[in-house]
C-alpha cells in the first residue's frame, strides 16, 4: 500500500509540469509541493471573499430580511483596509522579530483577525436581523457587532494576502516569479469556486444554526489551512532586530518607492484597468436575465465563465512572462482584449445574441487575467531592494480600492440612468450599456497611460543592443 501511494504521488507531480503552465515554477529549493502548500493562504482568502460578497449578501437580504442598504454598507467595510496594504507590506519588510522572522508574525496576526471576525460574525448577523435579540436589547448592538466582525475579516484577509504574496516573492527566484504569481491566483480562483459550491450545498436547507456552523466552520478551516501554508516556509535569520533599527520609516520608504521607475504611473494603470474590468462584476447576470432573457441557471453559469476566462488568462500570462516578455506589454494586451470584450457584450443586446454575450464574458475574464498578472508581476520585478512587501501592498491597495469603487459605481450609474426619463422610453438595455461604455472608456485611458512605458522600454532595449 505504501509503495502504491508513493507511486501515485510521483505520478501526480509528474503530471503537474505538463498540464499546469505555472507548475515548472518549482525549483530544487522551492519544490511544487511546497509551493502548493504555501498557496493555501489564497484559498482561505477566496473563501472569505465568497462568504462576504456572495453567500452572506444573499442570506442577509433574502433569508434574514436585512435592508439591502445596510447589507451594502457591511460588505463594503472590509474595503476600508485596502489602502493600508502598502503600510502592511512595509511593516513586514522591516519587522523586528526575536525569532528571525519578518513575514510569519504578520501572517499569524492576519489569520487571527480573519478567523476571529468569522467566529463573531454569525451571532452578530442574527442579532442584526432581529432573530437573536432579546426584547430589551437595542438594535445598535447588532449593527456594531456586525460592523466589527466585517472589519476584522477585512483586516485579516488584506494582511494575509499582502504578506503571503511577499513571502512567495522572497522564496521564488526572479525568473520563476511570474509562474509563482499565476499559481497563487489560480489557487485564489479555485478556492472561490469550490467554496461557493460548498457554501451553496451546506446552506441549501437554511436555518440560523446552519449559518452559525458554516461560518464558524470556515473560521476553523482558515486557521488550519493558513498554519499549514506558513509552516516552515520562511527561513529564520538572526540579526534582523539590528537591521530593523536602521530601517526607513514608512514615509521615507514610500517616497523612495514612488520616486523610482514610474511607480506612480503603474499604480494609476492598475486603478484605471481595475475600474474598467470591475464595474460589470455585479451587472453581467442582471443584464443576461433582463435584456437577453436568460434563465437563472444560465446566468448563474456566467460567474463560472468569468472565472474560467481568468484562469486561462493567468495561465497564458504565466507561460509567456516566464520567457522574458515585458509584464506591462502583457497588461496592455489584456486591456485591448477587454475593450473588444465589452464591445461584444454591448453588441449582444441589439443583435439579441446570447452566444456573443457569453463569449464577451469569457473574454472579459481572460483580459482581466492578463492585465492583473502583468501589473502584479511588474510590481514584483520593479520593487526596490528590500521593499517587496511595500510594492505588493501598493499594488494590492490600488487594485482592491479600485475594485470596490468600481462595483459601487457600476450599480449607482445603472440605477441613476434607469431612473432618467429618456432611459425609460428605451429598452431595458440602456442603463447597462452606459456602464459598459464607461468601462471601455476606463480601459482606453489605461491603454493611453501605459503606452509611454512600453515606448520607454523599447527605446532602452534598442540602446542596449547598440552598446
Amino acid at each position: 500500500m505504501k509503495r502504491l501511494t508513493e507511486q501515485a504521488i510521483r505520478g501526480w507531480l509528474s503530471l503537474g509540469p505538463r498540464f499546469l503552465p505555472f507548475a515548472d515554477a518549482a525549483t530544487p529549493e522551492l519544490p511544487l509541493s511546497r509551493l502548493l502548500r504555501l498557496s493555501l493562504f489564497q484559498v482561505t482568502v477566496g473563501m472569505a471573499l465568497v462568504l462576504l460578497i456572495g453567500t452572506l449578501n444573499r442570506v442577509m437580504i433574502v433569508e434574514l430580511n436585512v435592508p439591502a442598504s445596510l447589507v451594502g454598507i457591511m460588505i463594503s467595510l472590509p474595503l476600508l483596509f485596502a489602502p493600508f496594504r502598502a503600510l502592511i507590506g512595509h511593516r513586514s519588510d522591516s519587522h523586528s522579530s526575536a525569532l528571525g522572522w519578518r513575514r510569519v508574525p504578520y501572517l499569524i496576526k492576519g489569520t487571527t483577525y480573519q478567523a476571529g471576525g468569522l467566529a463573531v460574525m454569525p451571532f452578530a448577523i442574527l442579532v442584526l436581523s432581529g432573530q437573536g435579540q432579546s426584547g430589551s436589547a437595542p438594535a445598535w448592538i447588532g449593527q456594531v457587532a456586525a460592523a466589527f466582525s466585517f472589519l476584522m475579516v477585512g483586516a485579516g484577509l488584506h494582511m494575509v494576502q499582502t504578506v503571503g504574496l511577499a513571502l512567495a516573492t522572497d522564496l521564488a527566484k526572479p525568473e520563476s516569479r511570474p509562474k509563482v504569481v499565476g499559481l497563487m491566483y489560480v489557487m485564489l480562483l479555485a478556492g472561490m469556486i469550490v467554496s461557493a459550491l460548498v457554501f451553496g450545498w451546506l446552506l441549501h436547507d437554511f436555518s440560523p444554526l446552519v449559518l452559525i456552523q458554516v461560518i464558524q466552520g470556515t473560521a476553523v478551516v482558515t486557521i488550519v489551512l493558513n498554519v499549514i501554508a506558513l509552516w516552515k516556509q520562511e527561513p529564520r535569520q538572526r540579526g534582523r532586530e539590528q537591521a530593523a533599527l536602521h530601517a526607513p520609516s514608512f514615509r521615507e520608504a514610500w517616497d523612495a518607492y514612488v520616486a523610482g521607475r514610474h511607480a506612480t504611473r503603474r499604480l494609476v494603470i492598475v486603478g484605471l484597468g481595475t475600474m474598467g474590468f470591475g464595474m460589470a462584476d455585479v451587472l453581467l447576470e442582471p443584464f443576461g436575465g433582463e435584456v437577453l432573457h436568460l434563465s437563472v441557471a444560465d446566468t448563474t453559469k456566467l460567474t463560472a465563465t468569468l472565472a474560467v476566462g481568468g484562469l486561462f488568462g493567468f495561465a497564458l500570462a504565466s507561460r509567456v512572462l516566464s520567457r522574458g516578455t515585458d509584464p506591462l506589454t502583457m497588461a496592455a494586451f489584456g486591456v485591448c482584449i477587454g475593450i473588444f470584450a465589452f464591445a461584444a457584450v454591448i453588441a449582444s443586446a441589439p443583435l439579441y445574441t446570447p452566444a456573443l454575450f457569453v463569449a464577451g464574458t469569457l473574454l472579459i475574464g481572460f483580459g482581466a487575467g492578463l492585465f492583473g498578472h502583468g501589473t502584479l508581476t511588474a510590481s514584483m520585478n520593479m520593487a526596490p531592494e528590500g521593499q517587496v512587501g511595500l510594492a505588493l501592498g501598493a499594488w494590492g491597495a490600488a487594485q482592491a480600492t479600485a475594485a470596490g469603487t468600481a462595483i459601487a459605481l457600476g450599480g449607482i450609474v445603472r440605477d441613476v440612468v434607469a431612473a432618467l426619463p429618456f432611459a425609460k422610453a428605451h429598452d431595458a438595455a440602456m442603463p447597462y450599456l452606459v456602464v459598459y461604455g464607461m468601462e471601455i472608456a476606463f480601459l482606453v485611458l489605461a491603454a493611453i497611460v501605459i503606452l509611454p512605458l512600453l515606448g520607454a522600454r523599447a527605446t532602452a532595449q534598442q540602446e542596449q543592443r547598440a552598446i
